[in-house]
């Protein structure tokens, strides 16, 4: 008997960590539908012979039209990629209210209202897994991310809380705690990593294979966990 299909469903996965996982999970055979608001995701989507839409991960209609995208197009969904852009990076008390609601619904919130969605077709399918790609300052504030380590804190707290209520049902989650990440590591000064142990910055690709573990049944134990892939950078053990 032939062995399903595997499908990933990749939000934000265009460019950078999120499209290199896509290439990735492409590699590993899954099928492919993905969605960026550039277009992007489209695009890289199309030519691994996957599917994909151009919308706003803080749009909850964008967020339902690549989840049926890949429902009427594959039948399943097993596994969900969250990705982010970049939210405002200013002195704490410089953002404002809409710059701060905006990275509560760019960080937060679209992870939330994905798992609203996807959850009862993942459970239709038996298990499967969720990966949010976070940041490095979640646990270590970064005064340079203000937004995105405020609101990826909440993101490691409620991927706990989304893996205590789901993992009966077999499905995972976690999240990938990226350090100083660059298409190419090698055109990186070595002055802008002497505090980073391996004295470089990581490719989007070494992330990028730890989501792809992440996502795939040799991680099958692992759930509720925020995986730092940051070169040795964080001090807290």
């Amino acid at each position: 008997m032939t062995a399903p299909v595997k499908v990933a469903l990749v939000v934000g996965g265009g460019r950078g960590i999120a499209g290199a996982a896509t290439r990735a999970l492409a590699a590993d055979g899954y099928r492919i539908a993905a969605l960026s608001p550039t277009g992007s995701a489209m695009e890289l989507a199309r030519s691994l012979g996957g599917v994909g839409a151009v919308g706003s991960n803080r749009s909850v209609a964008d967020l339902k039209l690549v989840t049926d995208l890949a429902l009427e197009t594959y039948g399943r969904i097993d596994v969900v990629i969250n990705s982010a852009g970049h939210a405002a990076r200013k002195p704490v008390l410089g953002i404002s209210d809409a710059e701060w609601a905006e990275g509560y619904e760019m960080y937060l919130l679209s992870v939330i209202r994905m798992a609203r969605i996807v959850t009862p077709h993942l459970l239709a399918a038996g298990g499967g897994s969720v990966v949010n790609v976070s940041t490095s300052s979640p646990f270590e504030p970064n005064p340079n991310y203000p937004v995105s380590g405020t609101f990826r804190a909440a993101l490691a707290a409620f991927t706990k809380l989304y893996s205590d209520e789901y993992g009966p049902s077999g499905i995972r989650m976690n999240s990938v705690l990226p350090g100083f990440t660059k298409e190419d590591p090698g055109a990186v000064p070595a002055e802008w990593t002497t505090r980073i142990p391996l004295r470089r910055a990581a490719s989007s690709e070494e992330v990028a294979r730890v989501i792809r573990f992440l996502a795939g049944e040799e991680s099958s134990y692992i759930t509720g966990q925020n995986i730092r892939v940051d070169g040795g950078s964080s001090r807290s053990v």
